[in-house]
């Protein structure tokens, strides 16, 4: 008899209050790339999120530049709430992007109007980033993405 096993990764997931503002901080500010849109409302969407009184889901799939695909939803016909939390409470997570000149981008984000949940570009100064660059940053409905410049140097 076979079990059952995990073989890839397919997407993540982020619940946003607004597609369109989602799809303009992604794809306009941040560069990746929008794969599809679409609006689902078939049976099987509602057996999957047991959510009662859901008239539909806009969804739309974008990828970041290497590869990783993030589904982004927005539940439609009922009341939602922010899910933002600390980033130490259990149930939260954040991405991490790899990114180039740091520095720069915080300060080009900053200046954008993005919010930061780091007052600066932290200097990782152990582990195994060590030599490495990172800050977390806040979507526009407060998800949490960690941006982070890699050091050259191996450690």
């Amino acid at each position: 008899m076979s079990k059952g096993k995990v073989v890839g990764f397919i997407h993540s997931g982020i619940t946003v209050k607004s597609l369109e503002n989602a799809l303009d901080f992604y794809v306009n500010i941040l560069g990746f790339e929008l794969l599809s849109t679409q609006v689902a409302k078939s049976d099987y969407i509602f057996d999957i999120v047991e959510i009662p009184g859901l008239q539909e889901i806009k969804i739309a799939f974008v990828q970041i530049p290497g590869g990783h695909v993030i589904e982004i939803l927005e539940y439609v016909g009922i009341d939602t709430y922010s899910g933002s939390a600390r980033s130490c409470d259990y149930g939260t997570g954040h991405i991490c992007l790899r990114v180039e000149n740091l520095d720069a981008m915080f300060e080009e984000l900053t200046a954008k109007g993005i919010k930061f949940k780091s007052k600066k570009v932290a200097n990782i100064t152990a582990g195994a980033n060590k030599g490495s660059k990172a800050v977390y940053m806040l979507d526009p409905d407060g998800y949490i993405i960690e941006l982070m410049e890699k050091s050259k140097t191996k450690i």
